[in-house]
């Protein structure tokens, strides 16, 4: 397995980013769909350059009250407008600040949803590869992997496979939905799941089934209450390349 880098979602009006963001490797930072503004982008950078970290951006449906977990219904093109003036803001500051957005990592129930219908997965990766020609795009590592990685090679995109530290997973390698008892790992069943990514290169689905995958990059919800102490005591476990 490869070495796995750290990523989790910030600039989503948390407290906790300051003392996030120098355990990470990678900052999904919000980029106005489901949180964020120019004031929290510009802060967000700042500290990503600060401390090292790479950028992505964190795209969602436009769905602020909902904090982007609802999928939506909506027309393919006010969809592809969305996420196009989404990449365009979090862009032109870091331009601002000579920064660069290095991929794309789509939020929510987006990001759930791409993941289940490759239609939408396309007009994802189509908006990406305008937007951001020869980045990458993070996706859930899943059993669909290799089609996956292949509709972003044929737009010139890399594909980060990620796994996530803190959530139930299916069979297939699906998220199970928040809305299930036990979707969400406590700190130290996290902290299980890490271990034995580490050591056997696998993910455990919640019928005990084990999920072999490309796994590059660990995700741990920043919004999650206990995600300091989880990341710290990840990020202890992790070597930094």
């Amino acid at each position: 397995m490869t070495r796995l880098t750290l990523n989790a979602d910030l600039g989503e009006g948390m407290a906790n980013d300051a003392d996030l963001m120098p355990l990470l490797d990678l900052a999904n930072v919000a980029c106005g769909g489901h949180a964020g503004d120019d004031s929290s982008m510009r802060d967000t950078l700042r500290l990503a350059a600060k401390h090292g970290v790479t950028i992505g951006a964190h795209p969602s449906y436009p769905d602020r009250d909902g904090f982007g977990r609802r999928s939506l219904a909506m027309p393919r093109s006010d969809l592809q407008d969305s996420l196009r003036a989404q990449l365009a803001s979090l862009q032109r500051i870091a331009s601002e600040q000579s920064a660069r957005i290095h991929f794309v990592k789509p939020h929510g129930a987006l990001y759930n949803d791409m993941m289940r219908d490759e239609t939408l997965l396309d007009l994802v990766l189509d908006v990406v590869a305008d937007c951001l020609p020869d980045g990458a795009v993070m996706l859930l590592a899943n059993d669909r992997y290799l089609r996956h990685a292949e509709r972003c090679q044929q737009r010139g995109l890399t594909a980060i496979f990620e796994v996530f530290a803190d959530r139930a997973y299916t069979p297939t390698g699906e998220l199970v939905d928040r809305r299930q008892v036990g979707a969400v790992l406590s700190e130290d069943e996290a902290l299980e799941r890490v271990a034995r990514l580490l050591t056997s290169g696998q993910i455990e689905a919640y019928n005990g089934s084990l999920l072999t995958m490309p796994m590059h990059s660990l995700c741990v919800h920043g919004d999650n209450p206990a995600a300091l102490s989880v990341v710290q005591r990840i990020r202890a476990m992790l070597p930094r390349g």
